[in-house]
């Protein structure tokens, strides 16, 4: 059977030039890049290289990128790392469980925690921003795009308002990082996160950008690994895969890349458009890969496994949420009912996609849609249904 994944953001493939890249770290170049002899000054000299490679993703120092676990551990450390009892937190309804949790559990132990909403687009308002401020707000943290709908937030905007106010700005990245320029510098932020599977690296390891200056608490106590800011012994293959996955996509972004990708979601969505009773959600500023799409009168649950056992891998929203009975808390956010939220399909696009898979897409969630429309009683009722002329 032919099988098309359409569900980058959860995860990507990694690219073969990464495994290669990783592959001797595994074995030959073993070595603990923390020890003084030949085998982990190698190691060490792997992991520099890659530091400067994630840098050059992200137009900062090698000093300033901290590796992580991946993109989660970024986040607590950005928060965990400069907020305490007392403090105040502005962040977005939208926002991933990482941070979200991460400020919720913050909220729990003393700290003051602003939520402030989105529009119908899924954007925050930058008046909304300003009014939460108070004199106690200690950390802006709002996503550069939404894991969910793709949606760019006005991040520079965002960046300029923290510093007038002297407080620090963190910006989850992970869903932007590869897919579109990110400049710490045009940003403004202190604070930035990536994930190395989002941007065809290998999962298990991340990066947070700590501008210098910035007083960072570390979370775990060791060795003074990570100048001290996240202690630990490297996952050397890890980092090589990400330094390498940022290269390739630096170098994809110089040559366009993006503008093919953003093609061919184009052409999904116009085709998905042309099926009855379907719309967009959030369809504003995105990331090339993303869009949302809502199936009125069909679980997407429901579809997902259809569009499943045909070959196609789509998703109803975050992987990490999947199996959740609630519906996406993005979408409710911006408006969109229960029944709405749960009918919606998110498809994400990546490198390894074509114009041939996006046809074989369109055809599959045509058939999909229709049948499981054909079954739901719900839908069937709706279609019959004529107003009566008035009297």
């Amino acid at each position: 059977m032919r099988r098309v994944y359409f569900d980058n953001n959860a995860t990507t493939p990694v690219l073969p030039e990464v495994f290669e890249a990783m592959r001797p770290y595994f074995g030959e170049h073993f070595g603990n890049a923390s020890s003084l002899h030949r085998h982990g000054q190698e190691t060490r000299a792997a992991v520099e290289r890659a530091r400067e490679s994630v840098a050059g993703l992200l137009g900062c120092r090698a000093s300033e990128i901290v590796f992580t676990s991946g993109g989660t551990e970024a986040d607590n450390l950005a928060i965990f790392g400069v907020a305490r009892a007392g403090d105040h937190i502005i962040t977005s309804r939208i926002e991933h469980h990482a941070v979200l949790n991460a400020c919720r559990h913050l909220d729990e132990r003393g700290c003051e925690v602003t939520y402030v909403p989105v529009d119908g687009r899924g954007v925050v308002d930058l008046g909304d921003v300003k009014r939460a401020l108070r004199p106690n707000t200690k950390l802006i943290s709002i996503m550069m795009a939404n894991n969910e709908t793709g949606v760019i937030q006005p991040v520079a905007e965002i960046g300029g308002i923290a510093a007038e106010v002297d407080a620090y700005f963190h910006t989850d990245a992970v869903q932007a990082a590869g897919k579109i320029p990110v400049r710490v510098d045009e940003i403004g932020c202190d604070l930035l996160t990536i994930s190395g599977h989002k941007l065809h690296g290998p999962q298990g390891v991340g990066a947070l950008y700590v501008r210098k200056g910035t007083t960072l608490e570390a979370m775990q106590y060791g060795g003074r690994h990570e100048r001290s800011r996240r202690a630990g012994t490297e996952n050397v293959p890890g980092i090589v895969g990400l330094g390498c996955a940022a290269e390739i996509a630096r170098a994809g972004l110089e040559r366009g890349e993006d503008k093919s990708i953003a093609e061919l979601r184009d052409r999904l969505e116009r085709e998905l458009f042309k099926i009855e009773s379907t719309s967009g959600n959030g369809i504003a500023d995105r990331v090339p890969n993303t869009t949302n799409i809502r199936f009125d009168g069909i679980d997407g649950e429901a579809l997902l496994i259809a569009l499943d056992l045909k070959g196609l891998a789509v998703s109803t929203g975050a992987a990490c949420s999947s199996g959740a009975i609630e519906p996406s808390h993005v979408l409710l956010a911006m408006g969109l009912t229960p029944e709405q939220a749960r009918a919606s399909i998110r498809f994400s696009l990546g490198k390894q996609n074509t114009a041939e898979d996006v046809d074989f897409a369109v055809g599959l969630v045509r058939e999909s849609a229709a049948r499981l429309r054909e079954l739901s009683p719900v839908w069937k009722e709706a279609a019959s249904f004529e107003p009566r002329a008035a009297n």
